[in-house]
């Protein structure tokens, strides 16, 4: 059983930063892509990053390319999402996620899920 678990989320001002982790366990990841995405108030959950384990391949949404880091430590099996220069519009639940597989941005395709952590930024 796969368990993810996030934290790091918080109140932070416009412009400030934050850094996200997500402890995974209950499986070997080497075959795993992890994701991070985010959902606010009324709106669909959105891709935001993503890092092939294996190899460390990234992607991040065009919204947070130059702002926003995926990154993982095998050894403590977390993956991490640095985020800077945050903005009042992303404050969300950012959501970790895991999926096997072949790398999709789309959230439904992903088959684990973390309780998730409240970012919110201020202006």
């Amino acid at each position: 059983q796969v368990q993810l678990v996030e934290s790091g989320g918080g109140l932070v001002q416009a412009g400030g930063s934050l850094r996200l982790s997500c402890a995974a366990s209950g499986r070997t990841f080497s075959n795993y892509y992890m994701g991070w995405f985010r959902q606010a108030p009324g709106k669909e959950r959105e891709f935001v990053a993503a890092i092939r384990w294996l190899v460390g391949n990234t992607y991040h949404a065009e919204s947070v390319k130059g702002r926003f880091t995926i990154s993982r430590d095998n050894a403590k099996s977390t993956v991490y999402l640095q985020m800077n220069s945050l903005k009042p519009e992303e404050t969300a639940v950012y959501y970790c996620a895991a999926r096997i597989g072949s790398y999709q941005s789309n959230y439904r395709t992903w088959d684990y899920w973390g309780q998730g952590t409240q970012v919110t930024v201020s202006s």
